[in-house]
C-alpha cells in the first residue's frame, strides 16, 4: 500500500550555471491527483572554480570526466548536507537529485549527468533517486525533456508550460498524448554574451534591448538545421559550443546587437514551435526574469496570455518536478514519457541508492 504523502527534497543544476537549486516538498496524492507545497527553498551558487570547470568539461577526456564525477558528488552531497542541517530537516522520504549534465549525445547512446555516484547515499545518510536520464537513451529515447510528465500531473490547467533555462523547453497535450522537446538555447548563450560584459546576466533583457536586430544573422539562426527536425529532439551544450557560437562570432557587431538579435531568435522560435498560437502558457526559469524576452514573445504570440507565477515555483519548478519524478520511482510509477523521448516505451527511470 503506497504512501499519501511524502517529504522530499528535489535537487536541480542546470545547463545555465546559475547555481544548485535545492527544495523540500510536500507531496500528497488524494483520489490520483497530486498536489504539491513548496517548503524551504535555495540556490547555491557556484564558485569561479567551479564554474570555470562545468564550462570546459564538455571537452574532458575520459579520466578527467571519471575525476570531475567523483569530485562534483562529494560537492553535491556536501552541499545537500548543508541545506539539511540549515533548515533542520528531518524524516525524508528521499533526496531526488538531478546532478549536472556534462555530456548530451543521445543520438550515439550517450547522456552523462555528474554527482549520481552511489557514494552519495553515504555522504548525506539519506535514500537517494537519481540519475533519471541513462535509462531512457539505452530504451532509444533522447533522455530529455523530462519534466513534461511533472507538467501534466501538477500544471494540467495550462495549455503550454515552457521553461528558459539554459535551453528553453515546452511541454503540452496532442490527442492525448503528451508531446515536448527542447526550443532552442536561451541563457546559454545570452549569460555567455553578459559575461563577455563581466556581468552573470543580462538583467531584465536591459543590454539586448538597447542593441538592434542583425536580420542577417537572424536568417543564418533560423536556418538552422535543428529546427527543421521533427520532435522528439533535445539540446545540449555541444549545440552552442560547436555550431551557435562560431556562428554569431562571425559577425563583426557589438555584443548588444548580438544579444539582442539572438533574443528576437528565441522569441520568434518559441511562436514557430506552439502548434495552437492561443490559450494560456506558463513560462518558469530564469529567462522568465527577462522583461524583453517575455516582451518579444508576447509580440509573436499575441493572442496567447503569458502566466509567469510566483517566485519558488519560477525558480524551483525543476527541482519540483524532479523530486516527484523521485517519488514515482519510489512508488515503481512511470516518470519517463516515451511520447516526449522517443524511447521504445514509458518507464520508471532513476537508480535509488
Amino acid at each position: 500500500m503506497f504512501k499519501e504523502t511524502y517529504t522530499v527534497i528535489g535537487v536541480m543544476s542546470g545547463t545555465s550555471l546559475d547555481g544548485i537549486d535545492l527544495a523540500r516538498i510536500n507531496f500528497t496524492i488524494k483520489n490520483e491527483k497530486w498536489s504539491y507545497e513548496i517548503l524551504e527553498s535555495e540556490t547555491v551558487s557556484y564558485s569561479n572554480d567551479w564554474l570555470n570547470k562545468l564550462k570546459v568539461a564538455v571537452g574532458f577526456s575520459s579520466e578527467e570526466l571519471t575525476k570531475l564525477n567523483e569530485d562534483y558528488t562529494d560537492y553535491l552531497g556536501n552541499v545537500i548536507n548543508s541545506f539539511i542541517a540549515k533548515y533542520k530537516i528531518s524524516n525524508l522520504d528521499a533526496v531526488c537529485s538531478h546532478g549536472h549534465t556534462i555530456l548530451h549525445q543521445p543520438q550515439n547512446g550517450f547522456t552523462l549527468q555528474i554527482g549520481n555516484l552511489p557514494k552519495i547515499a553515504k555522504i548525506i545518510n539519506q535514500k537517494v533517486v537519481c540519475d533519471f536520464r541513462v535509462q531512457d537513451v539505452r530504451l532509444g529515447g533522447q533522455g530529455a525533456p523530462l519534466v513534461p510528465i511533472g507538467d501534466r500531473i501538477l500544471f494540467s490547467e495550462y495549455d503550454y508550460c515552457l521553461n528558459l533555462g539554459g535551453f528553453s523547453n515546452v511541454s503540452f497535450e496532442s490527442n492525448n498524448k503528451r508531446i515536448a522537446f527542447d526550443i532552442s538555447p536561451v541563457n546559454t548563450v545570452l549569460n555567455f554574451y553578459a559575461n563577455k560584459l563581466g556581468l552573470d546576466y543580462d538583467d531584465k533583457g536591459k543590454i539586448s534591448s538597447s542593441g538592434k536586430v542583425n536580420l542577417e544573422l537572424l536568417n543564418e539562426l533560423n536556418a538552422l538545421d535543428y529546427y527543421k527536425k521533427a520532435f522528439p529532439k533535445s539540446l545540449g551544450f555541444e549545440f552552442v559550443k560547436e555550431i551557435v557560437l562560431p556562428l554569431i562570432e562571425n559577425y563583426s557587431i557589438s555584443i548588444d546587437d548580438k544579444m539582442h538579435t539572438f533574443t528576437e531568435h528565441i522569441a520568434y522560435q518559441t511562436s514557430i514551435a506552439l502548434p495552437i498560437k492561443s490559450g494560456k502558457i506558463l513560462i518558469t526559469g530564469g529567462g522568465a526574469y527577462n522583461d524583453f524576452l517575455i516582451e518579444r514573445m508576447q509580440f509573436h504570440l499575441p493572442n496567447i496570455e503569458i502566466i509567469i507565477p510566483d517566485n519558488k515555483t519560477l525558480e524551483f519548478k525543476e527541482a519540483l518536478i524532479f523530486a516527484l519524478l523521485g517519488v514515482l520511482k519510489l512508488r515503481n510509477e512511470i516518470n519517463v514519457l516515451s511520447s516526449v523521448t522517443g524511447a521504445k516505451m514509458d518507464h520508471s527511470s532513476g537508480n535509488i541508492y
